[in-house]
């Protein structure tokens, strides 16, 4: 009989995985055969990929109902990293295919990229940087610089990554609030924080918003003008989850207009950004949807959707089923 096919699905501009699958194949070599498949971001769905008993999915092509429907042999599908926002789950429940994800893997990245984006906000280091290159020292930038415990620090979403946000957070000094409608009784007591009742309460409390929830149908655009006008004139905003949770349009237009003294975006809406006007846009930090990259994560990552895997085609109990 011929062995069962595992498929690595990755981009070909990020080049996530290596040619070998070197982290991959140590787990998966004895079991079945190891396959990874280039794919520019938008191509279709390739061929080989829908045959694989397995398949372990970086960012890439929408796996739609219409694709399930064309993989007779898949056991599971694996997408390495948090978000499973490209996958039709439904529909893979529906033909009996568990869907992954890989929740714990940059945890620790990502608080950190979030309060560093914060702190960057907060102490104006990149005016501040500027100023000191172009050789001049009158800290113009003074007047926008804050104590940090004089704050308070909101969170939307209290997974993992917002936990570790918060606690970071509070180590540094800010008062720190979330909502999380989801979250169990009791969760801000174990975290030593505060709760509040609704997404417009945080939103009026907080000096600063921190994003942290996933992306899904109740969250696809969450933060628009409404809620960007509930928040304080003078707050920042940040987004470490994904791009399509906060409107992009209404976030520029309160940056140009003041009511947002400065918005730090490690994703955006329709990313990457599309022109130079919205890179021009005033007090905007924005990174490359990083904010999981290190290399102890990346081996993390991998190592773990390798092992569910394995477990897939053995017809073992996978685990992170988000279906």
């Amino acid at each position: 009989m011929s062995r069962p096919a595992v498929v690595i699905l990755c981009p070909k501009e990020f080049k996530f995985t290596d040619h070998e699958a070197s982290v991959e194949r140590p787990f998966l070599a004895d079991v079945a055969d190891l396959k990874t498949v280039w794919v520019d971001f938008d191509a279709p769905f390739p061929a080989a990929a829908a045959a694989a008993h397995a398949l372990i999915l970086w960012h890439g092509p929408l796996v739609t109902a219409e694709i399930i429907g064309r993989m007779p042999h898949c056991r599971a599908i694996i997408r390495n990293g948090v978000g499973f926002d490209t996958v039709d789950i439904a529909a893979a429940a529906q033909a009996g295919i568990p869907v992954c994800n890989v929740p714990d893997y940059g945890t620790e990245e990502v608080a950190d990229h979030a309060i560093a984006l914060t702190l960057a906000l907060y102490r104006q280091l990149f005016p501040l940087d500027a100023e000191a290159k172009a050789l001049g020292w009158k800290i113009k930038v003074a007047p926008k610089m804050r104590r940090l415990r004089t704050q308070t620090f909101g969170i939307i979403g209290l997974g993992r990554i917002g936990t570790a946000t918060a606690l970071r957070a509070k180590a540094l000094g800010f008062r720190v609030v979330f909502f999380d409608p989801y979250a169990p009784s009791g969760a801000h007591k174990a975290v030593g924080i505060e709760r509040v009742g609704s997404l417009d309460e945080l939103l009026q409390t907080a000096d600063t918003v921190s994003v942290h929830c996933p992306l899904s149908t109740q969250t696809r655009g969450l933060i628009g003008a409404r809620e960007i006008a509930l928040l304080k004139p003078g707050s920042f905003l940040v987004n470490t989850a994904r791009g399509d949770i906060v409107q992009k349009a209404p976030v520029f237009a309160a940056l140009h207009s003041g009511h947002l003294a400065g918005a730090g975006l490690d994703v955006v809406e329709a990313e990457p950004l599309r022109t130079a006007e919205e890179a021009a846009t005033p007090n905007l930090i924005v990174t490359c949807h990083a904010a999981f990259c290190s290399p102890e994560g990346m081996v993390d990552m991998r190592s773990t959707s390798a092992r569910i895997a394995r477990a897939a085609v053995l017809d073992q109990p996978v685990w992170n089923r988000v279906n």
